[in-house]
């Protein structure tokens, strides 16, 4: 009798086991993979264990700001950056010198860009007048990248490089995200995934202004 349960048992898992592979192949076979595995990093966000500390940068500026004398030289931001629009345009992060940028790198296979996402469309809606964002997509057909923004729903500044990486925006990691201030200054950068709508980081924003 034990041995009929056992076996029983067995078949059970086996069967079980079975539904889970052909599930993971399905995923990995359509790409979905990445989505339910960003969807799942997004309770790791929800603990904000994963964000910058900007207010420790804040409070560093701002020290800087108020004591000439101590002032070490802000690191100025390469603008050289060649980019590729959505239309196919070539474009120049100097373009967007005088504003706020959120500069972040991503690519459709790589989970923990699309666990940040949409924070970052969060943020696009509420400060797109008042920084400028680009979305530099590092997948190898551009239009994974544009196709995947419209079947999410976002309208998000997408871009492709157009020249090699200046050598202060070379990362191993993505997503990474620079921030650079409106005077063209280095004001953060976070490599990894973080929660971008929250008030700390918008106000974090507006002051770089």
């Amino acid at each position: 009798m034990n041995i009929k349960k056992e076996n029983k048992n067995k078949k059970k898992s086996w069967i079980q086991y079975g539904i889970f592979a052909i599930v993971a192949i399905t995923l990995y076979a359509t790409g979905l993979h990445t989505e339910v595995i960003g969807f799942a990093q997004r309770g790791l966000l929800a603990t904000g264990l994963m964000n910058p500390d900007v207010e420790e940068i804040a409070q560093v500026r701002n020290n800087e700001n108020n004591d000439e004398a101590s002032m070490p030289n802000l690191t100025k931001a390469d603008l050289n950056l060649k980019l590729i629009d959505a239309e196919g345009k070539t474009r120049s992060l100097r373009e967007f010198k005088g504003k706020v940028i959120f500069l972040n790198f991503w690519a459709t296979w790589c989970p923990p860009c699309i666990a940040e996402m949409p924070s970052i469309d969060e943020l696009h809606e509420e400060m797109g007048d008042e920084v400028a964002f680009v979305m530099l997509s590092f997948d190898d057909d551009f239009e994974k990248a544009k196709d995947f923004d419209k079947r999410k729903g976002y309208d998000l500044p997408i871009y492709a490089p157009a020249s090699n990486l200046p050598e202060m925006f070379q990362s191993s990691s993505l997503p990474t995200t620079y921030i650079i201030d409106a005077s063209g200054n280095l004001a953060l950068t976070h490599k990894g995934m973080a929660d971008y709508s929250d008030q700390e980081f918008k106000d974090f924003l507006l002051d770089l202004k």
